[in-house]
């Protein structure tokens, strides 16, 4: 026994010496988990909250695992162009962060595994080789080591709340109405397209991945309304066949793939052409023949004038007037006017700078373009045919004609928000404008601007909220009495053209467009009620004026209206009657005052009082003037007569003079 004791003694000696010596110990094959991948695995992540594990390495493939299941990784994510090189799981906002070896930065989505953002290095100007990666959760940002440290804070959108209703997952780009099908087609900047019935607001049909992993930045039908053609950030246009999801034709650009900002349908003498503007800053034009069956088309050659006279920055907006007008404007401010037969530049139009303060005094983008067509038809020289939106939230009005210029420019937001989209109806009677703040302006223009400048902004009409976030289009359906609006809150709502809610287009009770009593009217959507900015703005708060000045303002007022009421009454009764006789007005008096008991106190108290007779007649023709509301100035006050009675102190004092008097 004594042997054994000493053997195993020194198996344990023999243990702790080379456990001291730190030599590796090998695991039991019961004790570990081998994951086979084919390539090489050049980074891992496990979640201990969400009991995964995720890989990725040369294959540019990130893999999802189960710890307990080796075999076979649970998902893939398919994305990344070049090897993975960093990965990171944010079990608190259920999302997943990666990283390639050519600095494109990937957010995915953990539940579903979709890839939700795709930060190119052009965009985050990410330059040099990757070094080190790490994500800091407390600052929701992605610490990048390169030839320099960059730090790219990522914003999380919020999740819808469950009372909310939503049209798209992803922020609407824009929304049409086809009045050939009758039919409402939206896109979000998720490359989703859907169709809605616009008679009861029902989903119709979806198609996702229009334009890849690109955004969707502009649509557009064509003239019989059966084709939808989209423009998305891959610098491509897309013709579809929107009730099957068919994609017919495909125009492509030049091979930098520059974004299309904007893009529509026209027509010039029986030719038809689709025009694409955007990053390029040239104006893209393809002609669009039945006869040409080939998938891919290709621009026509650019206007001269466009190659040496065009816009000098990235193109925002496109819009036609026919038969031969088209309106482009530009980052900068730039608006020309196109002769679309000759190619030439009818006329140059340049937003004029912000005279005060302005928080961005770079930002003179015109973004949004209207013609009044019945005004540009007629050739009309003073009348303003074109509006525009302009810096600091500012309408703006142009003449076109016979010496282009400004006509009008005011400022219809509450904030001096900027104005997002603006439609006219169609005999240019009446604008309807809105603002990155969601709400929506009606002005009268019918007489506005024929005849020269204007000072001072048309007739405000009416004005609402109709969405608590920016306003990315509007569009009037004038036969159904209707407009239509889409936000980048992920909602697209329908209303009357005087502001009535229609209803959401998503949410689960349907509508009928031409019956009334099926609408959301009087209610107001939740949101819009509970946003602070939807509180009436105060008079103080809207222009710098003091309370002290609006209530001597609302004074005046008040004591207008009464001396014009009272010249008004005084006026009439002359005219319709001779003036009374003093007799008269002693027998009206007479009859019609109550006749009162006065009582002791008041006897006595007149009795008391000495008459004086001989005051001078000026203390009865004195005038009354109005004081000003000056505060008087403190005094100190008298101590000694604290606790004592004012009323039997002042009685006392008139009882001696009387009695003294007697």
């Amino acid at each position: 026994m004594k042997e054994i004791r000493d053997v195993k003694k020194d198996g344990k000696v023999r243990k702790w010496q080379q456990a001291d010596l730190g030599l590796p110990q090998r695991r039991a094959e019961g004790d570990q988990t081998v994951f086979r991948v084919h390539k090489v695995v050049k980074v891992f992540s496990f979640c201990k909250r969400n009991n995964l594990l995720l890989t990725g390495g040369m294959d540019r493939i990130i893999r999802i695992w189960n710890p307990y299941i080796p075999g076979k990784p649970t998902g893939m994510l398919k994305s990344h162009l070049a090897p993975v090189f960093y990965l990171h799981i944010s079990a608190e906002e259920k999302r997943i962060f990666s990283m390639s070896t050519d600095n494109t930065v990937k957010v995915w989505d953990l539940e579903n595994h979709n890839c939700l953002f795709t930060a190119c290095p052009k965009a985050s100007d990410i330059q040099g080789e990757l070094t080190a990666c790490h994500y800091l959760s407390n600052i929701k940002a992605l610490c990048v080591a390169t030839d320099s440290v960059s730090l790219l804070h990522l914003r999380m959108r919020a999740r819808p709340e469950p009372h909310l209703v939503v049209s798209h997952k992803e922020p609407i780009v824009c929304c049409r109405y086809n009045k050939t099908f009758g039919h409402v087609v939206s896109c979000s900047e998720g490359s989703v397209i859907k169709v809605w019935d616009f008679e009861t607001g029902m989903l119709l049909s979806e198609f996702i991945g229009a334009h890849g992993n690109e955004d969707i930045t502009c649509l557009t039908f064509d003239s019989s309304g059966r084709r939808l053609v989209t423009g998305g950030r891959d610098g491509c246009l897309r013709i579809w066949n929107y009730n099957n999801g068919h994609c017919l034709k495909t125009l492509t650009q030049d091979e930098k793939h520059n974004e299309v900002c904007d893009c529509t349908y026209v027509e010039v003498y029986q030719n038809k052409y689709i025009i694409a503007v955007g990053w390029d800053r040239r104006i893209n034009m393809y002609f669009d023949s039945p006869h040409d069956f080939h998938h891919f088309w290709k621009p026509q050659p650019h206007w001269p004038d466009d190659l040496t006279r065009g816009h000098k920055d990235d193109i925002l907006c496109v819009v036609q007037c026919p038969p031969s007008l088209l309106a482009t404007s530009s980052y900068d401010g730039e608006i020309i006017i196109w002769n679309m037969i000759s190619g030439h530049i009818h006329c140059k139009l340049n937003t004029p700078v912000p005279t005060h303060h302005s928080e961005d005094p770079e930002d003179r983008s015109v973004s949004h373009l209207t013609f009044l067509k019945t005004r540009a038809a007629k050739f009309e020289s003073r009348a303003a045919s074109l509006i525009s939106n302009g810096p600091q939230g500012s309408v703006t009005f142009w003449s076109l004609f016979s010496g282009a210029q400004l006509v009008a420019s005011f400022i219809p937001s509450r904030g001096k928000s900027q104005i997002s989209s603006i439609v006219v109806t169609t005999g240019d009677t009446c604008a309807y404008v809105a603002d990155k703040l969601g709400y929506v302006y009606t002005y009268d223009i019918r007489d506005y601007a024929l005849e020269g400048p204007k000072q001072e902004p048309p007739k405000n009409v009416k004005f609402w909220r109709a969405h608590v976030n920016a306003v990315t289009s509007l569009e009037l359906i004038e036969k159904e009495k209707a407009l239509l609006s889409s936000s980048v809150d992920c909602i697209i709502r329908l209303w009357s053209m005087d502001g009535e809610y229609i209803g959401t287009f998503g949410q689960s009770e349907l509508w009928d467009v031409f019956t009334s009593a099926s609408w959301k009217h009087p209610m107001v959507p939740y949101e819009i009620l509970i946003d602070p900015q939807s509180m009436p703005v105060h008079q103080v708060s809207a222009e710098d004026v003091s309370a002290l000045q609006i209530d001597h303002m609302e004074e005046d007022k008040v004591i207008q209206e009464k001396s014009s009421a009272k010249a008004e009454q005084t006026s009439d009764l002359n005219i319709l009657e001779d003036p009374p006789t003093d007799l008269e007005i002693k027998k009206e008096i007479n009859m019609q005052a109550p006749q009162k008991m006065r009582l002791p106190q008041e006897q006595k108290k007149n009795s008391n009082r000495p008459f004086n007779s001989g005051w001078h007649n000026a203390y009865h023709t004195l005038k009354c003037h109005e004081v000003a509301n000056i505060p008087p100035i403190g005094r100190k006050p008298d101590v000694s007569i604290i606790g004592t009675d004012f009323f039997k102190v002042i009685l006392k004092k008139r009882v001696t003079k009387v009695t003294s008097k007697d």
